[in-house]
């Protein structure tokens, strides 16, 4: 049972009261998951360690050639960053897609990947822009590739008892570069993703200088597309070719049944539609001026 609840002011005071309760206390930002965990009984902690009074970690910026993105930067505020929308729109997609208002006013971009589950839609945007996060403990700071960030389905590597993700960044667009986020969904709010797909790529005289493809959930984290990505290196940008990417990202799809997302058959038979779709919007963000 908590018993406490405290907001540091720096990172290194947070993660030293980590440190101090030695397991017994757990970080928290936006709560829109952990609250309802801890109700359930799928964690429990002594202390609570709040970030948002941490002035570092609020904002969006740019810098060295990076975007960074702030643990207490909510979906909401993602969802309208010029930053965001200018660089990484499959993201200000993403963030528009989670839950209701008020749980993109709350919710944060890296609780939406620290939480493991394997289509938040934050999370999967983020996979197709090469992103990277940075986690301190008491030993310093180090950095891991999102991918690397999944231990397992809705698990993840990070433990919150003890190491606290400060920012997740990714690289600044360039020219002929694009991306984009689209899924699949029952209703228009609070549901959860059927399917989700993300794309970035780069179009140099009218081919695909590389492409990433991304698709969730089937498995722990976002998959990549790799036989559709290793088609379209190199490849004139046509119809055709992304018709063709659509249907060989069905290679790596191992999507399982379920009765909240649809079974295997109808999401293998829409997904090429959908990776269609979102090369067609990533291409088209790319040849924007």
């Amino acid at each position: 049972m908590v018993q406490n609840y405290v907001f540091p002011a720096s990172v290194s005071e947070a993660v030293t009261v980590l440190s101090t309760n030695r397991g017994k206390a757990r970080i928290i930002a936006g709560g829109t998951d952990l609250l309802l965990e801890l109700q359930d009984g799928k964690h429990t902690c002594d202390v609570l360690v709040d970030l948002t009074q941490i002035a570092e970690l609020k904002n969006i910026t740019e810098d060295n050639g990076f975007i960074r993105i702030g643990a207490s930067v909510t979906h909401a505020q993602a969802a309208k960053s010029e930053l965001i929308l200018q660089h990484a729109p499959a993201l200000a997609q993403a963030c528009r897609k989670v839950g209701s208002l008020q749980i993109r006013n709350m919710g944060t971009i890296i609780g939406n990947i620290v939480t493991g589950n394997p289509a938040a839609d934050a999370a999967v945007a983020l996979s197709c822009l090469n992103t990277i996060a940075e986690v301190t403990t008491q030993e310093g700071m180090q950095t891991m590739p999102l991918e690397d960030m999944y231990a397992g389905v809705c698990l993840s590597c990070i433990d919150s008892c003890c190491q606290v993700v400060t920012h997740v960044k990714f690289p600044v667009k360039q020219p002929g570069q694009g991306s984009a986020y689209l899924r699949m969904e029952q209703r228009k709010a609070l549901a959860l993703p059927m399917l989700a797909v993300s794309a970035m790529v780069s179009v140099q005289k009218d081919s695909f200088e590389w492409a990433r493809v991304l698709i969730a959930p089937v498995g722990a984290g976002p998959q990549h597309a790799v036989d559709a990505e290793e088609f379209l290196k190199g490849a004139p940008v046509t119809p055709e070719t992304i018709a063709k990417a659509g249907q060989l990202a069905c290679n790596q799809a191992k999507f399982r049944s379920s009765a909240i997302r649809g079974s295997k058959e109808y999401r293998l038979g829409v997904l090429p539609v959908f990776v269609e779709r979102v090369l067609e919007a990533a291409v088209a963000n790319a040849r924007q001026a």
